[in-house]
């Protein structure tokens, strides 16, 4: 275990580990310190210099991102001196940034705003006529669009891309105060995760062409979920706003930091599947093709249980926890089937060796936990002898509609497709993000989702349709 050292911060004793940086101390704390360049991702750099600290013992102020821990520092983020020594700084940083808030769309979340109004120094010493320009509006490629007049030279972007993602796109072009961020000739910003420079960048500079001029962040609401598009279950702030006479919508996702998952990053592609919950969405339930109302379906899914065909359940591996113990419940009462069988959720091409997992579907490990058999041939020869297959957001059947001739089919999926059209009955059901729920990741780690979305014409999730069920069942003659 590493050495654990005392030191003080603004009169308050902290434990910390020796030779850890001061920086991140101080952030793992909540102890405000602005800064620009430095990152808990990326490591120090150095070159924005607004971390400053007084130290105790010190000539002059220190960066507290290249400080390293010792025992007994005395240490003061706050005081006239250091305060006016970082709004010197923080001066030198607007001489030739544009004024222009209003229209950016980082405004609501820029640390340079932030800064600025903390500082408190509203009279400009500078020239506007004597600022240097810059190109705005680049498009950089992979929905990244950048205004190099708002850039304060921090260089995360280029760090992330030269060791995280070892691409290399990015980089600073010309000398002095005429230096932005530009992608090489011939070489776009290019890779599954460049989308992650928007949330790194600290000001406007890098802004998602997805996401702007859509809404202003003040307007939105967050909740905290997990991403759907793979097993790694990456941890996402979802962003969402309900207008008057409209329905809820998400507008963008996050990734929110968790060391022991994701860290502080997300592959573009979940990044961008919130387009995914609101499109083609199954709203009105069916019978033989018909539509019909929710209670209704639910009441002839009743009869359909209580008949003595032989029948067959197949989840799919996106349901929550708790929605597969209810239906595993109801099975193991109807002595019906079950079964997790879904071959065509895995990807080989998708995945690499960081965020990005060939299985496609954010809870299989429960399977495993919960003894659901998801073997090819326990599926084959149970829907062999099936006359009635009941299934629950599996996308198994859809290029193999043949297989299900001469058997009722009866679906819940909370978007269309060929298996609703081809129902006997089928329900609408709530979306990914519009239930709660526990997930299981690929490493075994469970985790919670509480949705806040609020719809004004709500789709039963499935554990509320399996409740329904069970309390038909208790009262009826099954």
């Amino acid at each position: 275990m590493a050495d654990q050292v005392s030191i003080t911060i603004n009169g308050v004793q902290f434990q910390a580990t020796k030779g850890s940086l001061l920086i991140d101390k101080l952030l793992d704390e909540k102890i405000h310190i602005p800064h620009f360049c430095y990152h808990q991702a990326l490591g120090k750099d150095g070159n924005c210099r607004m971390c400053m600290v007084e130290i105790e013992g010190q000539k002059r102020p220190q960066i507290a991102c290249d400080t390293p821990i010792k025992d007994g520092m005395i240490i003061r983020t706050k005081g006239e001196k250091i305060e006016n020594v970082r709004k010197d700084i923080l001066e030198l940083e607007l001489i030739n940034h544009p004024i222009d808030c209003p229209t950016c769309d980082q405004a609501g979340e820029c640390k340079l705003q932030d800064y600025y109004m903390e500082s408190g120094f509203y009279a400009s010493r500078v020239n506007i006529d004597n600022k240097n320009n810059a190109r705005k509006r680049v498009d950089l490629g992979s929905n990244v669009m950048l205004d190099q007049e708002r850039c304060v030279l921090c260089l995360r972007c280029v760090r992330f891309c030269k060791d995280i993602t070892k691409t290399a796109e990015l980089g600073v072009i010309d000398r002095t105060d005429h230096s932005v961020i530009g992608t090489f000739p011939g070489r776009p910003l290019d890779n599954p995760y460049a989308m992650n420079v928007v949330d790194l960048c600290p000001v406007g500079a890098l802004t998602s062409k997805e996401f702007r001029f859509k809404q202003r962040v003040w307007f939105l609401q967050s909740f905290e979920a997990i991403c759907n598009g793979c097993s790694k279950g990456c941890n996402i702030n979802v962003d969402h706003r309900k207008e008057k006479y409209k329905d809820d919508i998400i507008y963008r996702f996050r990734p929110r930091t968790n060391r022991a998952v994701n860290g502080w990053f997300m592959c573009d592609y979940g990044r961008l599947s919130y387009e995914n919950d609101a499109k083609n969405r199954f709203t009105t339930a069916l019978i033989d093709k018909n539509e019909t109302n929710i209670s209704n379906a639910i009441i002839n899914i009743f009869k359909e249980l209580s008949s003595e065909d032989t029948k067959l359940i197949l989840l799919s591996p996106n349901l929550s926890y708790e929605e597969m113990i209810n239906v595993k419940a109801l099975a193991n009462k109807l002595n019906i089937k079950l079964s997790g069988y879904s071959p065509n959720s895995y990807d080989e091409a998708f995945a690499d060796d960081w965020l990005k997992k060939a299985d496609r579907t954010a809870n299989r490990a429960s399977f495993k936990e919960l003894e659901i058999d998801e073997s090819k041939e326990f599926f084959e020869k149970a829907l062999n002898d099936a006359k009635t297959v009941f299934v629950l957001e599996n996308s198994y059947f859809e290029d193999k509609l043949n297989l299900l001739e001469n058997k009722k089919l009866i679906s819940l999926f909370s978007h269309h497709c060929l298996s609703v059209g081809n129902s006997h009955i089928a329900l609408p059901v709530a979306s990914f993000y519009e239930k709660s729920g526990s997930y299981i990741n690929c490493d075994g780690i469970r985790q919670k989702v509480v949705s806040k979305l609020d719809k004004d014409i709500p789709m039963p999730t499935i554990t509320t349709i399996i409740e329904n069920i069970k309390s038909m069942i208790e009262k009826g003659t099954i």
